[in-house]
């Protein structure tokens, strides 16, 4: 057992965890994080995706003795309130269905939308290519992708913070 100082959604956070430990175990089983979720285990299908410094990673092929200094963002820390353009979106249009792989479908559409505020389908496709979906409701994500980068892009409607 090593301790580990770690930032998750801008808070110090520290654990007492073998260094082998992949990230998605510290967050759910000892941060109590349980937002991201355990798929595959092996790093195909995105459904543990979080950033480390805003890059969209595989938290269950992460070792916690890996991440150091680097920032860590969940689904919780995208937006504490739940109020983050992709969510909304995902809510309006109904995105989810059983919704088990959505937190890390967020997470790596907030990534692409970081980068690249107005991507085309094809670009979302791409970026999205990684992120599976047993229930197939990519077209709804590709939908809710586009949503909240016209909402990004009109920026803060007026009298909001």
């Amino acid at each position: 057992m090593s301790n580990y100082s770690l930032s998750i959604n801008g808070q110090s956070r520290s654990v007492d965890v073998a260094p082998d430990t992949p990230l998605l175990w510290v967050l759910r089983d000892n941060l109590d994080l349980p937002g991201t979720k355990f798929g595959c285990g092996a790093g195909h299908c995105g459904a543990c995706t979080v950033h480390l410094n805003g890059v969209p990673t595989r938290s269950c092929m992460t070792p916690v003795s890996t991440v150091g200094r680097k920032q860590v963002t969940t689904i919780e820390g995208l937006d504490p309130k739940g109020e983050h353009p992709l969510q909304k979106a995902w809510l309006l249009l109904d995105v989810p269905q059983c919704g088990y792989c959505q937190a890390g479908q967020i997470m790596t559409a907030a990534a692409l939308l970081k980068e690249n505020p107005k991507p085309t389908d094809e670009e979302i496709d791409g970026a999205m290519a990684g992120n599976l979906c047993r229930c197939g409701t990519y077209l709804r994500i590709r939908a809710g992708i586009h949503q909240a980068a016209a909402q990004l892009a009109a920026g803060p409607k007026k009298g909001s913070k």
